[in-house]
């Protein structure tokens, strides 16, 4: 349960109406084509819970003829607007006086004219035009008034049906104040609509269907805080499950048009309730929601199919053992690499050692009395060749410890190596054959350090965080074995010790081996691995070793992360840039 100390954001309840700034905006232009046609004059209007702050108004020099019929229909000929500012000098002007940012809606009517001059005056500026919510004048009049109360939706038919205080002529400031007038009647009847919040209001502007409006209030006994939610049908299946920091708020927003996925239309169409399951914090609803996928299964969750997808190495278990993608981690004490997201990633991690090792690749059984026929490998020096009877099983073994000392401890044996083929291809100029060897070896530096990470935090018996947390709180998390076994949120003026204490009845403990928990677990526990090391989250109770070996996988994060960079580079003779060992980086620790 939330803490009662913790108090909902902007973010958790939306910004209220009433507190939101909305920058009115009208243009006249030379025609009705942005980039083509130019801007001849701008006029706003700023205003604050119905209090006009400010007003701008300008002509613009539009450095090119005005059509006859466009200066008939605004007044504005081509002797007002010679010797005006230019849009160079205009638009950062009109930019400053709207102070576009958080809390800030820019309005339009017909907003997509507007807007789409003024953002095409940036780019021919060379501008960044400002990312920021907008409204439409004409979509909100659409959801709000009843079908027929008015023959139209053009600013002068909706300025004289909700009397508005100016009548649009076709001159900037007056229809920017105008549009100021009906937008500020329409927003009187959206409370009825319960739209309180900007966002709502945004919401409500776009396209939604009768479906998704039908089931609004499935959302209102919802709980406000974190946690994670499940739609279910009219038969109880689980449809979707989700996880946010305002439940109420998150659930709201798929029964409106701010849920533009079809796929989650159709879903909304097929709800008939809503539950949820409140959290301590966001971390806690990240654990149960993954959990909650994997054990129900929802048909409209992506993860539900895709989830456990990921594959590992395994070293087998044989006389003369080889490498093999398997779909789960097998806790039979043979050494394991990954988890890799694909068997494609796999198999380039198993090609990067073979690359190394001169390790056996076929499956077929070799035993003291019979083994299959030597193959090319042999010939080209790449496989010890077991089945010729060359080598025995001891000194066999001895080939495959850099893989086991790779996945538990250090991986230089394997890595070392690669770097320096990676290096001796860059030198004799075969950068394209460089660069395959470099993706190779990122995809198995990256599952060792997965494979450590995951590993460590496993083997943990009992595990207690504590993480700085907006309103002056701590999360509080106690982590048994790579699994979330409890949470909390605290006061971070008060002790979190008594608090930890009152969490041990109701930890959920398992009595899994260590291994078993890497293999089924592996998600959650990089879920957890990923907050500890990035939240600032701080030890309170330890119980076991918690321990990052300075010779482990991580030491190669840097060459990994220039690696990344590299692979979404063209490979050129004058492009390829070569990795150094982490040994000549400064970043290793």
């Amino acid at each position: 349960m939330p803490h009662p100390s913790q108090q909902l954001t902007l973010e958790d309840i939306g910004q209220p109406l009433h507190e939101t700034t909305f920058v009115v905006v009208d243009l006249e232009t030379t025609g009705g084509a942005p980039g083509r046609d130019a801007i001849t004059e701008i006029g706003a209007v700023k205003v604050c819970g119905g209090e006009v702050l400010g007003e701008l108004a300008t002509l613009v020099d539009p450095r090119t003829a005005i059509d006859p019929y466009v200066q008939v229909l605004t007044g504005i000929t081509d002797s007002m607007v010679r010797g005006a500012p230019t849009i160079e000098a205009v638009l950062p002007t009109f930019l400053e006086f709207a102070g576009l940012g958080p809390g800030t809606v820019l309005v339009a009517h017909n907003a997509r004219f507007d807007v789409g001059f003024l953002r095409a005056a940036a780019t021919s500026m060379g501008l960044s035009w400002p990312r920021h919510p907008v409204l439409d004048t004409v979509q909100l009049a659409r959801k709000t008034l009843a079908r027929g109360e008015v023959p139209n939706l053009k600013l002068e038919t909706l300025a004289m049906h909700l009397g508005s205080r100016t009548r649009p002529v076709h001159r900037a400031l007056d229809d920017a104040r105008a549009t100021t007038d009906v937008m500020h009647h329409l927003l009187e009847r959206v409370g009825s609509l319960g739209v309180h919040t900007t966002e709502e209001l945004l919401a409500l502007t776009r396209e939604s269907t009768p479906a998704q409006r039908g089931k609004r209030h499935l959302a209102e006994d919802l709980p406000t805080g974190p946690g994670v939610y499940i739609f279910r049908d009219a038969r109880g299946e689980a449809l979707y499950v989700g996880k946010s920091g305002q439940i109420r708020r998150r659930v709201r927003s798929y029964f409106t048009s701010s849920e533009p996925r079809a796929r989650m239309r159709e879903m909304v169409a097929l709800t008939e309730r809503v539950e949820a399951v409140e959290c301590a914090h966001d971390l806690e609803a990240q654990v149960r929601e993954l959990r909650l996928i994997h054990a129900l299964r929802p048909r409209y969750n992506r993860r539900s199919k895709h989830g456990r997808s990921a594959v590992w190495l395994r070293v087998t278990d044989e006389r003369f053992p080889r490498l093999s993608i398997v779909n789960r981690w097998r806790a039979d004490g043979g050494a394991h690499i990954g988890p890799f997201s694909s068997r494609t990633a796999a198999g380039q991690a198993v090609d990067a050692i073979h690359e190394v090792l001169p390790i056996r690749r076929c499956s077929d059984r070799i035993t003291s009395r019979s083994a299959p026929s030597p193959c090319a490998l042999l010939d080209l020096g790449r496989c010890a060749a077991p089945c010729t009877g060359g080598i025995d099983v001891d000194s066999y073994s001895a080939l495959l410890a850099p893989i086991t000392e790779a996945a538990l401890r250090d991986p230089q044996g394997l890595v070392t190596p690669l770097l320096a083929r990676i290096d001796q291809l860059a030198g004799s100029r075969r950068y394209e054959d460089a660069a395959a060897a470099r993706d190779r070896t990122r995809h198995l530096v990256a599952a060792l350090i997965r494979t450590q990470q995951i590993h460590r935090l496993a083997h943990i018996d009992r595990l207690v965080l504590a993480a700085p947390a907006e309103g002056g709180c701590w999360q509080i998390a106690v982590i048994a074995r790579g699994r979330l076994v409890a949470a909390a949120l605290a006061d971070r003026a008060a002790s979190v010790l008594p608090i930890v204490r009152a969490l041990r009845p109701a930890e959920q403990h398992t009595d899994d081996d260590p291994a078993e928990a890497v293999g089924f677990e592996h998600e959650e526990t990089q879920l957890l691995w990923r907050w500890m090391t990035s939240a600032g989250a701080r030890i309170v109770e330890l119980d076991g070793e918690l321990s990052s070996p300075a010779a482990g996988a991580a030491r190669w994060q840097p060459w990994l992360r220039r690696a990344a960079r590299q692979a979404g580079n063209t490979v050129a003779r004058r492009g390829y840039d070569r990795p150094s060992t982490p040994l000549d980086n400064e970043e290793t620790p």
